[in-house]
Parts: structure tokens; sequence; C-alpha cells
């Protein structure tokens, strides 16, 4: 999943980041919000975690907009050291998902943040499969038959956004797109030998499920007839 976090603070938004990457999201940090219109304008995202006293406009400000360009259902998590009750409210009222005061726990964070993706309106399962393959989106953690599949978490987010699909073939495009952070340099071969790490994994774990190559479009799941 890719995330879009505004935070001012510079030692707080990489710990945040550096968190949340280590947990097998892919993260678009900034500092203001001008940046991040910027960001919203040309990437899709899963999920805003956002500060709200930014050096370039106010907050709250910002989450209205952000969700103008993103869509209203696009879920937002306030990160604030505005603790007073008035300012919970405003954030909420204004269209936040939830609020976390500073200082905080990163654990909690990540629990907040996919607690808020898997409301009803975001419509995301917790639980995908093909076959005798399972991915916990959750736990991040992919198995086989209740074996698991040892995979590094870039695998993992591949393995998440092949199996959403639902056998539609995902365009090369999008999957660079939710794979790599706009930080990140991305060689022109990275996504094909990221492809193929995970087809041999899944090949030697005999689970009956391919991935199957479109030449210059992109890729998808197909499962073994009787897996």
């Amino acid at each position: 999943m890719r995330i879009l976090l505004v935070e001012d603070h510079p030692t707080l938004r990489e710990v945040i980041r550096d968190h949340l990457t280590g947990r097998g999201f892919v993260v678009d940090a900034f500092a203001g919000g001008q940046d991040a219109l910027a960001a919203v304008e040309v990437v899709g995202y899963d999920a805003l975690i956002l500060d709200l006293g930014l050096p370039d406009m106010d907050g709250l400000d910002l989450l209205v907009r952000i969700r103008t360009l993103a869509g209203s259902a696009l879920p937002a998590l306030i990160v604030t050291a505005r603790d007073a009750v008035p300012e919970r409210v405003r954030g909420l009222d204004a269209g936040a998902d939830d609020y976390l005061v500073k200082p905080f726990d990163l654990m909690e964070l990540e629990a907040r943040l996919r607690a808020v993706l898997r409301r009803p309106g975001d419509r995301r399962m917790e639980l995908l499969s093909l076959g005798r393959l399972r991915l916990d989106r959750a736990r991040r953690e992919a198995s086989v038959d209740d074996v698991p599949l040892a995979l590094q978490r870039r695998e993992l987010a591949l393995l998440d956004q092949l199996l959403r699909a639902d056998g539609r073939v995902v365009v090369r495009d999008l999957l660079e797109e939710r794979l790599y952070g706009l930080e990140e340099a991305v060689t022109p071969n990275a996504l094909e030998a990221l492809v193929s790490r995970l087809r041999r994994k899944l090949e030697a774990a005999q689970c009956g499920v391919r991935i199957e190559t479109r030449r210059g479009i992109g890729y998808r799941l197909t499962a073994d007839e009787g897996t």
C-alpha cells in the first residue's frame, strides 16, 4: 500500500517513514502542504498521515484539498501535538478518520493506520487468496496450505497488488507506481527482477499459482485447475 505522509519535523518524518517502509508500506514523505498536493495530482494513495502544524498551510485546509483531489474516501489519520478536545473535534469534523496525539508509539501509529484502511468505505479485504495461496494483509504474511512463505517486503507488496487484481492484468506503470516511492531510484529492469524472484518462490512452494507475463503490458496471477 502507498501512504502519503505530511510531517514537517524532519526526524519524526524519517522515523515514521522508515518504520512503515520496514512494515511493507511504500511511503512518500513531505514537509509541507504544497509538495503533498503536487504528489496527489500524479500518484494514487491508499491513505494519508497528516500533521496539522505545517509551515506553509493549515493542516485541516490541506486535508480538504487533498480529499478534493484524491477522493473523499481516502483514509486520513491526523498526528499532532494539538491535544485539546476542541482541536480533536475540529479535525474529525473536517473529515479525518482518526486522530493520534504526539508523542505516540510507532506500533500504535501502525495499528491505527491499518484500522482506517480496514473501514467499510475503503472496501479492502484483509485476507486474499488464490488456490492454496493465502495473503494476510494485516500481518503481512503469505502462506501455502498454512505453511509460511518467506517473502521480502517488496515481494509481499507485489503479491498484494496481483491478488487484489483478481485475475486481471496489472499494467507495469501501475505496479511501478504502487511499489516504489517517489524518491527511490528505480532501474529499468527492477520490476522484472522483482517479478522473477516472486515467481521462483511461488514455483518452489508448488502452490499451483503462477505469474503470467503479458509482453509489453503487465502481469497477472493464474491458478492451475484443481488447486
